[in-house]
């Protein structure tokens, strides 16, 4: 069964991988590596959330999310996208990025050095407003439960996340964009870019949410159309399971999951330019992540169930803040990439060993479910508020 579903994923990281260590050597293996372990436990949300909503589609609409959708979130978001931002930042032409990249790679660092300013405002602000979105959200579980609890109660508040991010990108302006690296050493006063490419940053994560929103809130209603006829079946003597979501209500989630599959290859290729400025470094750590997205979503399906692993989503979204942390200090200062990738590995892995001790304790104590609150959840706190 692993075999079969994650067969590709593993065969294009081991060509991914040896590609890297065979024409650049083993720093570009060991920064690819990095990029796609990052890569990978971000992807466990993406396939968790696809995989929710995936399996109550019928199977056109699943091979049809399963082949053209990854294909456009692997070619499309992940690959042909870090050239789109090179090339909008650095003011060149897409295929004159590729040309300098391949030709030219002192030109092509120079230009990505010069734009990195522009870069990590607009990904450092879409990055930190998908992790106050989640940090404020009252959620069932909580892994470091001293910080979540008071913050969770903080996030009743309207628009805190975005009056937050935005001091944050005030004080990044006026302080750390003073003084912006700039290729050959020298530093410069980037203050206005940074603040224009942070609002924009600001403005992509309100328009992807929104749609997302929008696109949610369809399904719902057609959910419900769909409850009502597997009602009006059973009273007609039918069987309700013949009537599939294979209309309206499947193309809505097709386009659902294709603006959530698009906000999480955003925050992969954001993370990225974190990691590496190197463009096909890139993507082959993206394009192996993409992978195992599909390779997730299917088992996941397969299964009939999801991952118990309740703080992963945790992990991924603390190793998201610290990426956007990251990408807004290295406007100024600069950060090994291994550094910044192990950071990512660190807490997705310690959040992942948080859930293997939370699933042994409910297993010792009967196979209860502690996530209903009261008792429980106090004893839940006391585990994880030592993370």
């Amino acid at each position: 069964m692993v075999l079969k579903t994650f067969g590709w994923s593993f065969g294009v990281t081991a060509v991914g991988l040896a590609a890297a260590a065979f024409f650049w050597g083993w720093e570009a293996f060991v920064l690819v590596l990095m990029l796609s372990i990052l890569e990978i436990s971000l992807s466990f949300d993406n396939a968790v959330v696809n995989a929710g909503v995936l399996k109550k589609m019928n199977a056109f609409w699943q091979k049809i999310f399963l082949t053209i959708g990854i294909l456009i979130a692997v070619f499309g978001m992940r690959l042909v996208f870090p050239v789109v931002i090179v090339a909008i930042t650095a003011k060149v032409g897409p295929i004159e990025a590729v040309e300098v990249a391949l030709d030219n790679p002192d030109r092509y660092e120079q230009l990505v050095t010069d734009a990195h300013p522009s870069i990590a405002a607009f990904g450092g602000m879409f990055l930190l407003m998908i992790f106050l979105d989640f940090i404020f959200d009252e959620r069932e579980h909580k892994w470091i439960g001293w910080l979540e609890r008071p913050l969770s109660r903080l996030g009743k508040v309207n628009g805190l996340s975005v009056c937050l991010a935005l001091i944050v990108l005030l004080v990044v302006a006026v302080t750390i964009a003073t003084g912006a690296h700039q290729h050959g050493g020298m530093h410069a006063d980037k203050s206005g870019t940074v603040m224009l490419s942070g609002i924009a940053g600001l403005i992509t994560y309100l328009i992807v949410g929104g749609l997302s929103g929008h696109f949610e809130d369809k399904l719902e209603e057609e959910e419900e159309r769909e409850h009502e006829a597997e009602e009006a079946a059973k009273r007609a003597g039918k069987d309700p399971s013949m009537v599939g979501l294979a209309g309206k209500a499947a193309f809505f989630m097709f386009l659902y999951l294709e603006v959530l599959d698009a906000s999480f290859s955003f925050d992969g290729v954001i993370g990225a330019f974190a990691i590496t400025n190197h463009i096909f470094w890139m993507a082959l750590g993206l394009g192996i992540g993409a992978m195992y997205v599909r390779s997730l979503t299917v088992y996941l399906v397969r299964q009939g169930t999801l991952d118990d692993y309740v703080y992963l989503e945790h992990g991924a979204h603390y190793a998201i803040g610290a990426l956007a942390a990251i990408l807004l200090i290295t406007i100024k200062y600069e950060i090994h990439e291994v550094i910044t990738g192990s950071i990512g590995v660190l807490l997705i892995a310690t959040s992942f060993w948080s859930s293997v001790r939370r699933n042994r304790r409910l297993e010792a104590e009967g196979g209860g479910d502690d996530s209903g609150g009261g008792e429980g959840e106090s004893k839940e706190s006391e585990v994880t508020s030592g993370v």
